[in-house]
């Protein structure tokens, strides 16, 4: 009786504390949804902190600042389009469910489990709970409750036409631009209000990730993921295909992307600009659009020298500078003596012919003159007063001439871009991405451009040449003109750079110099596959379809005609420097929320993913070895002049002691001296440089090289930066030897020998014949003989062979000629 007595109060007891708990939860839950009831402002739990950028010693390089571009508008005004495009991309059932879907949440779970990309399980409720009340950093099953529950909250407050606008006032649509009407000013220079079906499409794909499908930095896959949101309307019977498609060709028909509107990022003050626009793209990789870094605060910590940058940024200023100074003088002094001697002969032709036609070439170079200046001084006012008065009639007539000015400009402007690699680490520590950074010129050429290197791609297969054994740094190789055939027929015939022929030359020679023939004859001694496939892996082009893409089977391969940018020629040449081992280049280390808490630690990541020893992408024999070559452009190559003649190399160690750091490259310049390039490196660091124009077609000039431009930058840079630093060698492995061999053969030098070179060899490579060609028994005739040296047997394919007679007139062979590269 007495236990069932204290069982009973026990019972109550206990049912009042559970009733005390849930009381209080719910006079919680009332009183928080009763702050919902009494606002009608949006709510924001964390003030807004600017995220930090530090560099390598943890300077400051800039703020992503919270100084936010937004602009309210009410749903009502906006186009129907442009409601039903969020609607189709983001919740198509908006209008139908209570703040959540069970099946979006079901099918999101399931994409985390099997790792497949399904789609978001937030409708927009939840996308604007989340928002405005919880961390949406914070991946946890705590924060996706707290979400949902606030969801619930806002869906009892709020109407869905309120939410819904909301929702369009209050994410990130843009670099430091929320909403959808600052979003339409920033992309289209125009109000929400305006907004096209197509453009609808664009600014719906931004809520995704505001960078990654930004349609100025990345417009091929802006352009996807517009299809994709119109296919999707099209599907839901938003809108006809009809309507789609045409919208769709009208946008990326008249779209101009030098129409950026201006936003605070812009605005900032920034210390490296280029570097910091690197990093703001790969956070938005990093983060996927879940995190704010213009509002949470993080702190971001960086690979970048602050100090390597502001020195380089002032060589690569200068260098642009002057390659558009000699392009100018180089390309105006043809158009001026053509317009002083030609023109005037052949409008007196006209007058005394009567030829019609002729007389009007002054009229249309004066035409042209006179349309260019109207693009660069006059059409930036009519496009101002076309605002300021509203005569939106001038639009279409200024964009047209903003499209003609930016393709001129990129036609005939010479840019430029460096980057600088930690080859033992991998760290950029220097991005210059072009001239100036500014809202008309973002593409960071550093990175993201596919150019032409020229014969600064040589070493990538002389690499497998030296791996193939038949070749050596002494294998002699006969330069002169040849013709080489495709597997077509199609008859090839390079030349060498300012059309000058060597004769016998030692490999080491043929690349130090930058000789084509001996370089096409060293890719048709070890042939295409193993060219590629070690050029693929330096250049860490992985997918069979990419290098299939990338590597053409043709023999102008060797002279460089592939598409890639300065950062991947740098990661190949570290490889070189850093004994065979693989190169991975980031520049973030760690990304710290504003509690100090590590969300991101890439530098951690790529230690581990390492495990303590890098991939051995070449051995550390074969990266010597074209160190050693590498070493012989300075000292007697085309890098010679850059490198001061090697005096620039000469730096003061830890100690204040003076010495010669070692250091290997190359340098390349392109068929019509369209691109110049030097890529080098000591110990230490690597350096990339390009010049170029973004579109091709014209040529830099007779006189300007990668020797000549980008050589001297790389020197200068090479001085500074590895000064102070403990003294360091490139290590030497076991399994290559020095051997002496004679300069003029490349074989063991005899008494009669001139002079010898010592050099280095695989093991087991070094040559075992005596020289043949002075003294008794010597092959080769004197120098008052002419004609064909005689050649041994063994060595017969690298001067004649099926592929290589030099037969130009023979009409029945299609004919290719490539004039001078370097």
């Amino acid at each position: 009786m007495m236990r069932g007595f204290i069982f009973i109060r026990l019972s109550a007891v206990f049912i009042v504390l559970i009733a005390g708990i849930i009381g209080i939860g719910l006079g919680i839950s009332i009183a928080e949804t009763g702050n919902i009831e009494s606002t009608e402002n949006y709510i924001d739990l964390n003030p807004a902190l600017p995220t930090r950028l530090l560099d390598g010693t943890g300077d400051l390089i800039t703020e992503f600042s919270a100084d936010e571009k937004r602009e309210l508008i009410a749903l009502s005004e906006l186009p129907r389009h442009l409601i039903l495009a969020v609607l189709a991309r983001e919740d198509p059932d908006f209008y139908n469910h209570r703040g959540f879907s069970l099946r979006a949440i079901s099918r999101a779970a399931y994409g985390q489990i099997t790792g497949r990309t399904l789609g978001g399980g937030s409708t927009i409720t939840q996308q604007v709970a989340g928002t405005l009340y919880t961390d949406r950093t914070e991946k946890t099953i705590s924060r996706k409750v707290k979400e949902l529950w606030w969801a619930l909250q806002m869906e009892r407050r709020y109407t869905k036409n309120e939410i819904l606008e909301i929702y369009l006032n209050q994410m990130i649509m843009g670099p430091g631009t929320y909403g959808v009407e600052a979003a339409s000013k920033y992309f289209f220079n125009h109000s929400a209000r305006e907004l096209t079906l197509a453009e609808s499409a664009v600014l719906v794909v931004q809520l995704s990730s505001p960078t990654k499908y930004n349609p100025i930095i990345n417009p091929n896959e802006a352009m996807d993921r517009q299809r994709s949101v119109l296919d999707k309307m099209v599907e839901l019977g938003f809108a006809t295909k009809e309507e789609a498609d045409i919208s769709f060709e009208e946008y990326w028909a008249s779209y101009d992307p030098t129409r950026l509107g201006l936003s605070t990022y812009f605005a900032r003050e920034d210390k490296a600009p280029w570097f910091s626009e690197y990093i703001r793209r790969e956070l938005d990789k990093l983060m996927y659009g879940e995190m704010d870094y213009y509002r949470d605060g993080y702190i971001v910590r960086t690979t970048l020298d602050l100090r390597f940058q502001q020195l380089a940024e002032a060589e690569m200023a200068e260098g642009i500078a002057k390659a558009n100074s000699m392009y100018k003088s180089s390309s105006g002094y043809g158009t001026s003596r053509a317009e002083r001697v030609y023109v005037p002969l052949a409008n007196m032709l006209t007058l005394v012919f009567n030829i019609e036609g002729v007389f009007a070439a002054t009229e249309n170079q004066n035409e042209i003159k006179a349309a260019n200046k109207y693009g660069r001084d006059l059409n930036p006012t009519v496009d101002l007063l076309s605002l300021v008065f509203d005569v939106p009639e001038l639009k279409p007539m200024t964009a047209a001439s903003y499209r003609r000015l930016k393709s001129y400009t990129e036609e005939s402007l010479v840019e430029g871009a460096l980057i600088v690699l930690e080859n033992n680490t991998g760290q950029i520590k220097v991005i210059i991405g072009g001239s100036q950074y500014n809202e008309t010129n973002q593409l960071i050429r550093a990175t993201q451009a596919k150019v032409m290197p020229g014969s600064a791609f040589k070493p990538l297969y002389y690499s497998a040449a030296i791996d193939s054994r038949k070749f050596t740094m002494a294998t002699l190789i006969y330069d002169a003109p040849v013709v080489f055939y495709a597997a077509t027929g199609e008859a090839y015939v390079p030349n060498n750079y300012q059309g000058t022929w060597r004769g016998p030359v030692l490999l080491y020679e043929a690349l130090g110099l930058s000789l084509n023939i001996p370089s096409l004859k060293i890719l048709d001694g070890i042939g295409f596959d193993a060219a590629i496939d070690r050029s693929a892996a330096l250049l860490d082009v992985t997918e069979p379809a990419d290098k299939a893409r990338t590597f053409p089977r043709v023999y102008p391969l060797g002279l460089g005609i592939i598409g890639v940018s300065p950062l991947s020629m740098a990661r190949a040449f570290a490889i070189f420097a850093n004994q065979g081992r693989a190169v991975t280049p980031y520049a973030i280390k760690t990304v710290e929320d504003r509690d100090g808490r590590i969300l991101i630690n890439y530098e951690q990541d790529i230690r581990q993913k390492e495990d303590g020893t890098a991939i051995q992408v070449i051995s550390p024999q074969n990266a010597y070895i074209m160190t050693r070559l590498g070493a012989k452009a300075i000292e007697m190559g085309t890098l010679a002049f850059g490198s001061g003649y090697g005096a620039k190399l000469n730096v003061k160690d830890d100690k204040g002691v003076t010495y010669r750091i070692p250091a290997g490259g190359k340098t390349g310049t392109t068929q019509n001296w369209s691109d110049a390039w030097t890529v080098g490196y000591t110990p230490y660091y690597t350096i990339a440089i390009w010049f170029g124009f973004d579109k091709g077609g014209n040529s830099l000039g007779m006189n300007v090289s990668g020797a000549t431009l980008a050589g001297p930058i790389w020197g200068n840079l090479m001085q500074e930066y590895n000064q102070g630093l403990p003294r360091r060698d490139f290590p030497r492995p076991g399994g290559v030897v020095d051997a002496t061999v004679c300069r003029a053969s490349g074989l063991l030098p005899n008494s009669a020998c001139p002079g010898g070179i010592t050099l280095t060899f695989l093991a087991g490579t070094v040559p075992e014949d005596h020289c043949d060609q002075h003294g008794v028994g010597r092959n080769y005739m004197s120098s008052d003989d002419i004609g064909m040296p005689v050649i041994p047997e063994a060595l017969r394919y690298l001067f004649e062979g099926s592929t290589m007679n030099f037969s130009p007139e023979d009409p029945d062979i299609p004919f290719h000629y490539d004039p001078i590269w370097d």
